[in-house]
Protein backbone atom coordinates (compact mmCIF):
# COMPACT_ATOMS: atom_id res chain seq x y z
CA UNK A 1 0.00 0.00 0.00
CA UNK A 2 1.62 3.10 -1.04
CA UNK A 3 2.06 5.79 2.07
CA UNK A 4 -0.07 8.82 2.52
CA UNK A 5 1.85 11.87 1.91
CA UNK A 6 0.13 15.68 2.92
CA UNK A 7 1.24 19.06 1.54
CA UNK A 8 4.44 20.34 4.28
CA UNK A 9 2.06 22.72 6.20
CA UNK A 10 -0.18 19.95 7.07
CA UNK A 11 -0.86 20.19 10.77
CA UNK A 12 1.17 18.14 13.52
CA UNK A 13 -2.73 15.73 13.98
CA UNK A 14 -2.52 15.02 10.19
CA UNK A 15 1.01 13.75 10.71
CA UNK A 16 -0.08 11.53 13.28
CA UNK A 17 -2.95 9.90 11.42
CA UNK A 18 -0.81 9.06 9.35
CA UNK A 19 1.98 7.42 10.56
CA UNK A 20 -0.77 5.50 12.67
CA UNK A 21 -1.76 4.01 9.75
CA UNK A 22 1.39 3.37 8.23
CA UNK A 23 2.24 1.43 11.83
CA UNK A 24 -0.99 0.02 11.68
CA UNK A 25 -0.74 -1.64 7.95
CA UNK A 26 2.96 -2.83 8.03
CA UNK A 27 2.35 -6.06 10.43
CA UNK A 28 -0.53 -7.29 7.95
CA UNK A 29 1.96 -6.50 5.31
CA UNK A 30 4.79 -7.94 6.62
CA UNK A 31 3.14 -11.33 7.40
CA UNK A 32 0.82 -11.05 4.04
CA UNK A 33 4.93 -10.94 2.14
CA UNK A 34 6.39 -13.54 4.23
CA UNK A 35 2.99 -15.97 3.51
CA UNK A 36 3.09 -15.35 -0.22
CA UNK A 37 6.75 -16.10 -0.33
CA UNK A 38 6.71 -19.43 1.44
CA UNK A 39 3.71 -19.95 -0.70
CA UNK A 40 6.21 -20.17 -3.87
CA UNK A 41 7.62 -23.45 -2.83
CA UNK A 42 4.02 -25.16 -2.27
CA UNK A 43 2.06 -23.71 -5.07
CA UNK A 44 5.06 -24.96 -7.77
CA UNK A 45 5.24 -28.34 -6.05
CA UNK A 46 1.68 -28.92 -5.84
CA UNK A 47 1.19 -29.32 -9.30
CA UNK A 48 3.55 -32.15 -9.73
CA UNK A 49 1.26 -33.84 -7.66
CA UNK A 50 -1.02 -34.16 -9.66
CA UNK A 51 -0.96 -37.01 -11.86
CA UNK A 52 -4.28 -35.83 -13.95
CA UNK A 53 -2.16 -33.61 -15.39
CA UNK A 54 -0.54 -34.74 -18.55
CA UNK A 55 1.19 -31.80 -19.14
CA UNK A 56 1.63 -29.43 -15.52
CA UNK A 57 2.18 -26.14 -15.99
CA UNK A 58 4.88 -24.10 -14.04
CA UNK A 59 3.54 -20.28 -15.34
CA UNK A 60 1.55 -19.87 -12.71
CA UNK A 61 4.69 -19.00 -10.03
CA UNK A 62 4.24 -15.69 -8.88
CA UNK A 63 6.08 -13.21 -10.10
CA UNK A 64 6.81 -11.51 -6.20
CA UNK A 65 7.81 -8.29 -7.12
CA UNK A 66 4.80 -7.53 -9.33
CA UNK A 67 2.98 -8.52 -6.14
CA UNK A 68 4.52 -6.69 -3.28
CA UNK A 69 7.80 -4.93 -2.03
CA UNK A 70 9.54 -7.58 -0.72
CA UNK A 71 11.44 -5.29 1.18
CA UNK A 72 8.80 -4.55 3.74
CA UNK A 73 9.17 -8.30 5.35
CA UNK A 74 13.07 -7.77 5.16
CA UNK A 75 15.75 -6.84 7.78
CA UNK A 76 19.12 -5.60 6.91
CA UNK A 77 20.93 -8.78 8.03
CA UNK A 78 18.40 -10.98 5.90
CA UNK A 79 18.73 -9.19 3.30
CA UNK A 80 22.92 -9.57 3.42
CA UNK A 81 23.08 -12.56 4.09
CA UNK A 82 21.50 -13.74 0.69
CA UNK A 83 25.26 -12.74 -0.50
CA UNK A 84 26.98 -15.13 1.49
CA UNK A 85 25.98 -18.05 -1.07
CA UNK A 86 22.96 -19.32 -3.33
CA UNK A 87 22.25 -22.04 -0.86
CA UNK A 88 21.59 -19.22 1.36
CA UNK A 89 19.77 -17.67 -0.63
CA UNK A 90 17.33 -19.59 -2.14
CA UNK A 91 16.91 -21.61 1.52
CA UNK A 92 15.22 -17.98 2.41
CA UNK A 93 11.61 -17.99 0.79
CA UNK A 94 11.85 -14.46 0.46
CA UNK A 95 15.19 -14.60 -1.33
CA UNK A 96 14.21 -17.74 -3.69
CA UNK A 97 10.97 -15.31 -4.41
CA UNK A 98 13.60 -12.34 -5.41
CA UNK A 99 16.27 -14.07 -7.04
CA UNK A 100 13.21 -16.29 -9.46
CA UNK A 101 11.35 -12.16 -9.81
CA UNK A 102 14.84 -11.43 -11.21
CA UNK A 103 15.50 -14.68 -13.43
CA UNK A 104 12.33 -14.18 -14.85
CA UNK A 105 13.21 -10.36 -16.23
CA UNK A 106 16.21 -12.02 -17.73
CA UNK A 107 13.76 -14.65 -19.36
CA UNK A 108 15.43 -17.86 -17.41
CA UNK A 109 13.18 -18.30 -14.95
CA UNK A 110 13.15 -22.23 -16.32
CA UNK A 111 17.02 -22.75 -14.29
CA UNK A 112 15.31 -21.78 -11.00
CA UNK A 113 11.88 -24.07 -11.36
CA UNK A 114 13.86 -27.10 -12.60
CA UNK A 115 15.89 -26.79 -9.76
CA UNK A 116 13.03 -26.74 -7.26
CA UNK A 117 10.91 -29.04 -8.85
CA UNK A 118 14.31 -31.43 -8.78
CA UNK A 119 14.70 -30.45 -4.85
CA UNK A 120 10.34 -31.63 -4.87
CA UNK A 121 11.23 -34.74 -6.81
CA UNK A 122 14.20 -36.06 -4.36
CA UNK A 123 11.82 -36.19 -1.61
CA UNK A 124 8.88 -38.06 -3.41
CA UNK A 125 8.02 -41.51 -1.69
CA UNK A 126 5.48 -43.04 -3.70
CA UNK A 127 7.49 -45.05 -6.49
CA UNK A 128 3.52 -44.33 -8.75
CA UNK A 129 4.57 -40.76 -7.82
CA UNK A 130 8.17 -40.91 -8.31
CA UNK A 131 7.10 -42.13 -11.98
CA UNK A 132 4.56 -39.49 -12.38
CA UNK A 133 6.91 -36.63 -11.59
CA UNK A 134 9.88 -37.86 -13.24
CA UNK A 135 7.80 -37.94 -16.69
CA UNK A 136 6.70 -34.48 -16.39
CA UNK A 137 9.54 -33.00 -15.20
CA UNK A 138 11.29 -34.42 -18.89
CA UNK A 139 8.28 -33.22 -20.48
CA UNK A 140 8.29 -29.57 -19.29
CA UNK A 141 11.97 -28.85 -19.05
CA UNK A 142 14.86 -32.01 -20.61
CA UNK A 143 13.67 -33.57 -23.85
CA UNK A 144 14.01 -31.51 -26.66
CA UNK A 145 11.07 -29.83 -27.70
CA UNK A 146 10.08 -29.28 -23.63
CA UNK A 147 8.55 -25.65 -23.24
CA UNK A 148 10.80 -24.67 -20.61
CA UNK A 149 14.17 -26.46 -21.79
CA UNK A 150 17.13 -26.32 -19.49
CA UNK A 151 20.82 -25.51 -20.74
CA UNK A 152 22.67 -28.83 -20.03
CA UNK A 153 24.84 -30.98 -22.65
CA UNK A 154 23.42 -33.53 -24.97
CA UNK A 155 25.02 -36.22 -22.83
CA UNK A 156 23.56 -35.49 -19.54
CA UNK A 157 19.85 -35.49 -21.75
CA UNK A 158 20.64 -38.55 -23.08
CA UNK A 159 21.37 -40.29 -19.31
CA UNK A 160 17.94 -38.63 -18.36
CA UNK A 161 15.89 -39.82 -20.93
CA UNK A 162 17.43 -43.14 -19.67
CA UNK A 163 17.23 -42.88 -16.35
CA UNK A 164 13.55 -42.36 -16.29
CA UNK A 165 12.91 -45.33 -17.60
CA UNK A 166 12.87 -46.72 -14.11
CA UNK A 167 12.85 -43.70 -11.94
CA UNK A 168 14.80 -42.98 -9.02
CA UNK A 169 15.31 -40.29 -6.70
CA UNK A 170 18.66 -39.39 -8.60
CA UNK A 171 17.34 -39.58 -12.11
CA UNK A 172 17.51 -35.37 -12.24
CA UNK A 173 20.82 -35.02 -9.93
CA UNK A 174 23.48 -34.49 -12.71
CA UNK A 175 21.13 -32.36 -14.75
CA UNK A 176 20.35 -30.50 -11.26
CA UNK A 177 24.01 -30.27 -10.31
CA UNK A 178 24.37 -28.14 -13.85
CA UNK A 179 21.67 -25.67 -13.72
CA UNK A 180 22.51 -24.87 -10.26
CA UNK A 181 26.32 -24.81 -11.08
CA UNK A 182 25.05 -22.11 -13.89
CA UNK A 183 22.81 -20.00 -11.96
CA UNK A 184 25.39 -19.88 -9.26
CA UNK A 185 28.76 -18.73 -11.40
CA UNK A 186 26.15 -16.50 -13.70
CA UNK A 187 22.67 -15.52 -12.59
CA UNK A 188 23.66 -15.23 -8.66
CA UNK A 189 26.52 -12.89 -9.16
CA UNK A 190 24.47 -10.68 -11.39
CA UNK A 191 21.45 -11.11 -9.04
CA UNK A 192 23.66 -9.28 -6.30
CA UNK A 193 24.94 -6.49 -8.42
CA UNK A 194 20.93 -5.62 -10.03
CA UNK A 195 19.20 -2.77 -9.27
CA UNK A 196 16.46 -5.21 -7.80
CA UNK A 197 19.02 -6.51 -5.04
CA UNK A 198 20.59 -2.91 -4.29
CA UNK A 199 17.34 -1.50 -3.76
CA UNK A 200 16.17 -3.90 -1.50
CA UNK A 201 19.48 -3.65 0.29
CA UNK A 202 19.21 0.34 0.98
CA UNK A 203 15.56 0.58 2.05
CA UNK A 204 16.09 -2.57 4.75
CA UNK A 205 19.27 -0.47 5.25
CA UNK A 206 16.35 2.84 5.70
CA UNK A 207 14.16 0.93 7.75
CA UNK A 208 17.10 -0.21 10.29
CA UNK A 209 18.15 3.41 10.07
CA UNK A 210 14.37 4.44 11.08
CA UNK A 211 13.87 2.32 14.12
Amino acid sequence: MPELTFPQDTTTSLKEVNNFGSIATEVPEKRRAKNLAKDLKTRLFSILSNSNSQHPSINFVPNMSANLNLSISLTLEEAMEWSKSLDVLLADPCGLAAFRAFLKSEFSEENIDFWLVCEDYKKTKSSAKLESKAQHIYTEFIKSDAPKQVNIDGNTRDLVSKSILRPTPACFEVAQRIIFSLMETDSYPRFLKSDAYLNLINKARGSNNNR
